[in-house]
């Protein structure tokens, strides 16, 4: 599995390249889980109130982000405008974010997403 390291060491590069579009990124090695969330807007039943479903999607790592995105790859497909629940693995950040970039490389994908509300302070710059 040789390669699979030096694809690892590449993820901080390629995620980097689409860094360059949000000036105020930072790097940062977050570990994170995202699921796919689904708004049941159709749902008839309760009060009606749009419950929220999230479904597993895959573990990666916050490669840069600002105070409104995250950038991170993923080896599952995302698209424009998909809505994900990221989740830190220490519990210090929970949020719903919505694609607003991607950049397609071989068998990974480079997202960058934004937050859906205000998450204060979950990144803090020295």
């Amino acid at each position: 599995m040789p390669n699979q390291a030096i694809a690892r060491a590449l993820e901080p590069d390629i995620v980097g390249r689409l860094a360059r579009f949000f000036p105020d990124a930072t790097p940062v090695r977050i570990p994170i889980k995202l699921s796919r969330s689904h708004n049941d807007e159709n749902s008839n039943g309760g009060g009606g109130d749009g419950a929220e479903l999230n479904t597993f999607f895959q573990e990666t790592v916050i490669e840069f982000g600002t105070a409104r995105e995250l950038l991170f790859v993923v080896d599952r497909p995302l698209e424009f405008a998909d809505r994900v629940l990221v989740e830190s693995n220490d519990g210090s950040l929970h949020a719903e974010a919505s694609v607003v970039a991607v950049q397609y490389h071989s068998k990974r994908t480079v997202v960058a997403v934004r937050f859906l509300k205000n998450v204060p302070n979950w990144i803090v710059k020295s």
